[in-house]
């Protein structure tokens, strides 16, 4: 029984000691860019082993520098309470949690395929996933994303928030970043994004790589067209 106390001890000071770390990195993060995330060094490491090679595309702009229309798109697409929640929407996953239980339910008992969940994650927590953690989708992965979120939510601006969120989302393999999206896709800068460019590098962001591929994608045109009639309404932190 002593021995199991002593394992239990050691667990949680190593939980403890895990939280601390990242409750710091957040906080250094008020005044300091993060240099990449985990999903960076993820994805990194998935196209040198496909390719043999790296091709990285980033660079980071402050949040002026970023044209409100990108901010608005993105927020309409990804996350249309942000200015307005505590870094979690209870309601929206509760809403993604009984879809992916009925998606789960009609899915054929011999199918090779997972289906395909939704998480109904906010830009906080996505960035807190992103930033930190790993791409794995348990309870327990989960559990700490929403942790981060408030800590994110606490120690940061809405504003520094998304900033990094846009300095670090990816928008094609190997690039990173609002900047690099705008120079990518339009040859342009960040700021000098039109309404309709930021709804289309939003509608991108679900599935980045995929439609890098297809950027003449029927589909993709229709969702811009109806996110460009929506994000206007759009509210900026």
């Amino acid at each position: 029984m002593r021995a199991l106390l002593r394992w239990l001890l050691l667990l949680a000071c190593a939980f403890a000691a895990l939280q601390l770390f990242f409750v710091l990195r957040i906080a250094l993060m008020a005044v300091l860019a993060p240099e990449s995330t985990s999903f960076q060094r993820s994805q990194a490491w998935s196209l040198v082993r496909a390719d043999g090679k790296l091709t990285w595309r980033q660079q980071w702009v402050a949040y002026d520098q970023i044209s409100d229309h990108l901010k608005r798109a993105v927020i309409a697409a990804e996350d249309d309470g942000f200015a307005r929640h505590e870094g979690v929407e209870w309601g929206a996953m509760e809403k993604a949690w009984e879809r992916n239980a009925r998606q789960a339910a009609r899915s054929r008992p011999d199918s090779t395929r997972a289906p395909r969940l939704r998480g109904g994650s906010t830009i906080t927590q996505q960035l807190a996933k992103n930033l930190l953690l790993s791409g794995e989708r348990t309870l327990l992965r989960k559990s700490q994303e929403l942790v981060l979120a408030f800590a994110l939510e606490r120690l940061l601006s809405k504003q520094r928030i998304l900033e990094i969120y846009l300095n670090n989302v990816e928008w094609g393999a190997g690039v990173f970043g609002a900047e690099a999206a705008a120079q990518h896709y339009y040859r342009k800068s960040a700021r000098a994004l039109s309404a309709s460019e930021a709804a289309r590098l939003a509608v991108m962001l679900p599935a980045p790589r995929r439609f890098e591929k297809t950027p003449a994608s029927p589909y993709l045109a229709a969702r811009s067209r109806a996110l460009l009639a929506r994000m206007g309404r759009s509210e900026l932190p």
